[in-house]
């Protein structure tokens, strides 16, 4: 019934029909609830369920991404660096009816999809060779492109799927809570249907988990050099995030308290110089200013979805009559990297999966706009910790799709305060639990 659902929502369902995409999406949680409600009982991972985590995200192949329009810029990006121009040099508007719009096949109808023709492209050198392969490859068809932009999320998805099982059993924790992301919902049907490269990312990060615990037994004399090749392997794969999507680099302050400051401060650079590394074919003045510029029009224009900023906004509303994102999304930015830093060397006996998923929560409840899509990293966090808020979040955030039901686009703000105060709840909850329950006390010793 799962698949059949997946499929109905991904073939037929616009997000103009809010209701139609509300009663289907819960109906899919309703049945990941049930699978996920009693994990635990055999140390040795679920293959079947595993499985169908796979196949509900390969029935998403050919759905065309209906509840998302990011995939535009992906192949305008994609086009103009299959014929041999740097996307970080030129505004999509500024394109339009030249010569480089002609030679690339830049046409009214794809400019017309683009969500931000005002912007340079802010995606990093990796993503933008998944989009140059995927336009290379599709060519002139756009729909054959989106299922090429839709390929690598998808084996990076079953990447995952395979790992994530092998880390947890690895850690000491039941395999089977790998399942809390392999057939979350929204995972499936944001990352694999609607071509979010979250998907890469989190793979990624997987993947520089599992290169960075693979250590094991060696001996004294061996060890020095087996640890500097762990770091390596590791740190490989954490650059490759970064170069997909810049956010991983929050994650570095808790790299260096698990690995100490020598070995971590090595790694972080490893991982900065690996990453500047990938941008060096775009070199250029003009890349750092255009990227510059379109981050801090993110976090001076946009907002959706947002938690304490739409409080911090209501407030500046009633004191100075209009928006202050302006000044407010600076200010935003200021306290969360500061309180990253706390939550990354405090002294707190948490684990550091538990001060991973505070850290990404922070990050997000700080942040002016918050798709979807990106709750899906908060999901992921939570397999290794006893936390299971970020579920809760994973199911109300679909209401945020009530906001395009009409033209212009207009928020619900009571479904977002109902978001945001069920999951504080929910997480509240949790907290009181993990302060007085032993089974999460006992949880967070074994680092769950």
């Amino acid at each position: 019934m799962s698949a059949a659902l997946y499929a109905l929502l991904a073939y037929n369902f616009e997000r103009s029909q809010f209701t139609g995409l509300l009663g289907l999406y819960f109906l899919v949680v309703w049945g990941y609830s049930i699978r996920v409600r009693g994990l635990g009982g055999t140390p040795e991972p679920d293959n079947f369920y595993l499985l169908a985590g796979v196949l509900f995200r390969v029935i998403l192949l050919l759905a065309p991404p209906n509840l998302s329009d990011d995939y535009a810029r992906f192949v305008w990006d994609g086009r103009l660096l299959a014929h041999g121009f740097n996307p970080y040099l030129y505004l999509p508007r500024n394109l339009l009816g030249t010569d480089i719009a002609q030679v690339a096949n830049l046409d009214s109808n794809l400019f017309n999809r683009l969500n931000s023709p005002d912007y340079y492209t802010v995606y990093p050198p990796l993503n933008q060779l998944f989009f140059g392969m995927a336009a290379w490859l599709g060519g002139s068809d756009l729909a054959q492109s989106v299922i090429w932009l839709r390929v690598p999320i998808l084996l990076a998805e079953i990447g995952t799927i395979v790992l994530l099982p092998k880390l947890l059993k690895r850690l000491g924790h039941n395999p089977n809570y790998a399942l809390i992301y392999a057939l979350n919902p929204l995972a499936i049907l944001e990352l694999t249907g609607n071509i979010h490269f979250e998907g890469v990312v989190i793979f990624f990060c997987v993947w520089a988990a599992s290169e960075m615990t693979s250590l094991g037994k060696v001996s004294a004399k061996q060890r020095s050099l087996a640890e500097m090749s762990s770091l390596f392997r590791s740190a490989v794969p954490f650059a490759l995030a970064v170069s997909t999507k810049l956010l991983p680099l929050i994650g570095l302050p808790l790299v260096i308290r698990y690995l100490g400051w020598k070995k971590g401060v090595f790694y972080s650079a490893l991982v900065v110089g690996l990453t500047i590394a990938t941008f060096l074919p775009f070199a250029s003045l003009e890349l750092i200013q255009n990227i510059a510029s379109s981050v801090n029009l993110y976090f001076q224009k946009f907002e959706f979805n947002a938690s304490i900023y739409y409080l911090v906004r209501a407030v500046g509303y009633w004191f100075t009559g209009y928006n202050v994102i302006g000044q407010v999304g600076p200010l935003l930015s200021i306290l969360t990297f500061a309180g990253i830093l706390w939550l990354a060397f405090g002294r707190q006996r948490w684990s550091l999966g538990t001060r991973l998923l505070l850290t990404l929560t922070l990050y997000f409840a700080m942040a002016t706009t918050v798709h979807p899509w990106y709750v899906t990293l908060v999901v992921a966090a939570s397999v290794f910790t006893p936390f299971r808020y970020p579920l809760v979040w994973s199911a109300l955030v679909w209401g945020s799709y009530a906001t395009y039901q009409r033209e212009p686009y207009v928020e619900n703000l009571w479904l977002t305060a109902l978001e945001y105060s069920l999951v504080l709840a929910a997480g509240l909850w949790e907290w009181w639990q993990y302060r007085h329950n032993d089974v999460f006390c006992h949880s967070e010793e074994r680092g769950i």
